[in-house]
């Protein structure tokens, strides 16, 4: 059996080895560090959860232990897809090369621009980016690749799920030719093959499991609901996961919660703390801070349930995760073995439960066909039993009073009442007649003003709210419009 104590290392890399309690190194470190440590492009392919990180952290740390880094100018380059998994580097890189004079920067999104200019400006040994924010630093006139030694790209399959593929290319294109490329994946994907034969040369291939098999460490089970109807499915699905995390008990010492919308991360987090579960959300949209203390939360068992994205799904190393629950069935095969690679780490046993509603089916056949073997499937624990998590979400809301429309009360006095036409008796007027230069008056004429205005206003109902009649003038006007033309005749 290989230890890390005939790997060649350098002995102040042994030495923070040593101390974090590791003395056997794992089947992808045992293949991939030696011809590391030799200069030779490595091309390793393990599953997650195996120890990629270390696989070329310590032959780096190692390799660069002579020589000065000069201002914009890094010595050696790891790019990683997530923010979450480039800082999990940083991490690995200051536990063993804390004995070293090394120095790093990272270079993430939701950091500051300037904090990040001025570690390069000292310049580093090693840059640890994702690859959008490092190619703003280089449009920026902040970087110079030409000095890079060392290149790893790390976690290659995510890289081409979350579209870097381009960015990979240029990036790789801008730094030197003699470079030495350590180039890791859990799957190879066409795409990831080709990359490999354009810029990796004469690699070293490791391949200690076959490409997106599951750890055998963990068992696993999915559990096919349906829900009583379509507006309901969401609620009681929610149920679903809540029992089955009560079934599990207290073997459920943590457990991570994966969705595949942003917006589902949300409403389950924010329902496991409603029902009194001790959870936490992350996904991309969350600031850095905030996904940075939630994972903190995590790791050091301050929170129990973490309900995350696929940003978490890569790379996470919390070795300690009792339990997954897939919440949904992931959209694309490949992602249901990072996500239940986050279980079952470092030799430990571990839990992976998914469920799963019809409209799932054809992504649970892509995962069985991809795992080569069907995942056992489990009786529901909410449609067995009772309690608590199988009530949640099932009794009906109540029923609010309905509220009734009510007229506006303008008074309290009683409506006028509606006088007919008929019921007006004009007062006699004095005869008259009618003189040539005096136009007669045409009722026709007002009536149609009235109806081009709508009828009798122009809403269909009158300005005062009240539907009565407007009572006309007859055929004979009032006296006392006759009395009118008169006095102006007279004057």
């Amino acid at each position: 059996m290989t230890t890390f104590s005939e790997l060649n290392l350098d002995p102040k890399v042994l030495k923070a080895v040593i101390e974090t309690g590791y003395e056997t190194p794992t089947p992808i470190q045992a293949g991939a560090i030696p011809p590391a440590l030799e200069g030779k492009d490595v091309l390793g392919i393990a599953q997650t959860g195996t120890g990629k990180t270390a696989s070329f952290t310590l032959p780096m740390i190692t390799l660069l232990r002579r020589g000065r880094a000069r201002a914009r100018m890094p010595r050696s380059l790891v790019l990683a897809p997530t923010r979450e998994l480039a800082a999990q580097v940083a991490e690995n890189f200051d536990t063993y090369a804390k004995y070293t004079k090394l120095t790093k920067a990272l270079l993430i999104g939701g950091t500051s621009f300037k904090e990040q200019d001025q570690l390069i400006d000292k310049g580093v040994d090693v840059l640890i980016a994702t690859p959008g924010r490092l190619l703003d630093h280089f449009e920026r006139g902040k970087l110079i690749l030409s000095d890079v030694k060392i290149m790893v790209v790390d976690e290659a399959d995510r890289m081409l799920d979350m579209g870097f593929i381009p960015d990979i290319e240029e990036i790789f294109k801008k730094t030197p030719f003699t470079r030495q490329t350590l180039f890791f994946s859990a799957t190879m994907a066409p795409e990831i093959e080709r990359i490999t034969n354009t810029f990796l040369s004469a690699p070293v291939k490791i391949e200690v499991a076959r490409a997106a098999t599951t750890n055998e460490n963990i068992k696993q089970g999915v559990v096919e609901f349906k829900g009583s109807r379509k507006d309901r499915e969401p609620s009681e699905k929610r149920g679903v996961l809540r029992a089955l995390i009560d079934a599990e008990g207290e073997a459920c010492s943590n457990a991570i919660i994966f969705c595949n919308r942003k917006t589902d991360v949300d409403i389950v987090a924010k329902s496991l703390k409603k029902y009194g579960y001790d959870a936490g959300a992350i996904h991309g949209d969350l600031e850095q801070s905030q996904r940075t203390r939630t994972l903190d939360a995590f790791r050091d068992n301050r929170l129990r349930f973490l309900v995350a994205s696929d940003v978490a799904a890569r790379g996470l190393d919390i070795p300690a995760v009792s339990h997954v629950f897939n919440y949904d069935v992931p959209s694309h095969a490949e992602d249901y073995v990072h996500r239940i690679g986050r279980t079952g780490r470092a030799g430990r046993s571990g839990v992976a439960i998914m469920i799963c509603v019809p409209r799932d089916e054809k992504n649970l056949a892509d995962v069985e066909r991809l795992v080569q073997n069907p995942i056992p499937r489990l009786e529901n624990p909410k449609a067995a039993k009772g309690g608590k998590a199988a009530e949640a979400d099932e009794k009906p809301r109540e029923e609010k009073p309905k509220r009734t429309r009510t007229r506006s009360r303008k008074s309290t006095e009683p409506a006028e009442p509606v006088v007919a036409e008929t019921d007006i008796k004009p007062e006699p007027a004095k005869a008259e007649q009618p003189k040539p230069d005096q136009p007669k008056q045409d009722k026709p004429t007002q009536d149609k003003h009235r109806d081009d205005r709508g009828g009798r206003n122009r809403g269909g109902r009158n300005r005062g709210g009240r539907d009565n009649q407007v009572v006309g003038m007859g055929d004979q006007p009032p006296a006392f419009i006759a009395l009118s033309f008169d006095e102006r005749s007279k004057t």
